[in-house]
């Protein structure tokens, strides 16, 4: 049998033990902090400035993570202070404690779609779902007798895990030039995930910093939510990636949230491009006759979708809806209970020169 060549290569098969470090290029250290869901871990990096060190990303603020960190910050990191934290996205398990890192002196870096949603989302704590979500629940067609438990039930708030931020940040955007850990880097943000997700692409060598915006094997979820229905980051996460695609060499060791650092670049960006693509082919063959959301679970993720993953699957689910709706390919009408039907969209007859 002849034997397939894969472009993805995992130079470092095993990751570094909790508290632990591993040098992954010359001043730059990989730390893996544990996550209490099924995705268990985030990866963290601690960049070498000399006189201290820039962390890039920081896990969730959860006892255990402190713990993990006091002995990250007196061991691997040789007890030189925190200058500086550079989030690459305002989800929880990468800002959760950017606000601690703070309180101790550090200065936060971060876009600014990054920081205002990072810190809007952790004021905003909410004892019961709000009418936006249990509407947009519904909308999604969430099963009544879910639907009336998560009425009652204290939804999950940013700042059940994310540690108080202070007013005040250092502004990246996309194209700037940056001085960090004894390399010159340049800021290229990404769309779909999270809004203005930065990536770090190293002007000295082969290194590229990338978040949750580019993972091995693993997609990273593209989801809609309560707070703008109407969003279609799928295009955006694919626009994404096409512009990646000019920066992208096979060379480039890629240093991401999750999973192991990885080489060959430009065939995994069209890996999520393509996965995306028959994705959304798969669904809009699905919708052949109307359904709701929920029941385009089976189709779009093929395996079976348990409680602890149910809204993750929902927003994902929206999403791809959501770009077919937007790209003209499907149509939708509200059932009687007021969820969405979505349904193929007719083929448009053809213009006739008679």
């Amino acid at each position: 049998m002849k034997a397939t060549h894969d472009p993805i290569r995992t130079p470092f098969p095993e990751p570094p033990a909790p508290s632990e470090a591993r040098e992954v290029a010359e001043g730059v250290l990989w730390m893996r902090l544990p996550l209490p869901m099924a995705l268990d871990h985030v990866n963290v990096y601690a960049l070498d400035d000399g006189d201290g060190w820039t962390i890039v990303d920081t896990g969730l603020d959860t006892r255990k993570g402190r713990a993990l960190w006091e002995a990250i910050l007196s061991g691997p990191l040789s007890g030189r202070p925190v200058r500086r934290v550079l989030i690459t996205h305002h989800h929880p398990d990468h800002v959760g404690l950017a606000g601690w890192f703070q309180a101790r002196g550090a200065e936060l870096w971060a876009t600014r779609t990054a920081w205002l949603m990072a810190r809007m989302l952790t004021l905003d704590e909410q004892p019961v779902p709000t009418a936006e979500a249990m509407a947009f629940w519904q909308a999604a067609g969430m099963p009544p007798e879910m639907l009336e438990r998560r009425r009652r039930e204290r939804p999950f708030n940013f700042a059940d895990v994310v540690a108080p931020m202070p007013v005040g940040y250092r502004r990246i955007r996309d194209g700037e030039a940056l001085h960090l850990g004894g390399r010159n880097w340049v800021v290229r943000t990404g769309d779909g995930h999270a809004p203005e997700h930065a990536t770090l692409w190293s002007a000295d060598d082969n290194l590229v910093v990338g978040g949750d915006q580019l993972l091995a094997t693993i997609s990273p979820n593209l989801g809609v939510y309560p707070t703008e229905p109407g969003a279609d980051p799928v295009a955006e996460w694919l626009e994404s990636c096409e512009g990646f695609l000019p920066f992208a060499h096979d060379s480039h060791l890629v240093l991401p949230g999750h999973k192991l650092p990885f080489t060959g670049l430009p065939a995994r960006l069209r890996q999520l491009i393509d996965n995306h693509l028959g994705a959304l082919a798969r669904l809009e063959a699905f919708i052949a006759r109307p359904r709701t959301a929920v029941e385009c679970f089976p189709v779009l993720f093929r395996r079976d979708i348990g409680e602890g993953e149910f809204g993750l699957a929902l927003v994902e689910a929206v999403a791809h809806l959501n770009h077919l709706l937007l790209s003209g390919r499907a149509r939708r009408e509200r059932r009687a209970d007021g969820a969405w039907l979505w349904q193929r969209a007719a083929p448009k007859e053809p213009v006739s020169d008679a």
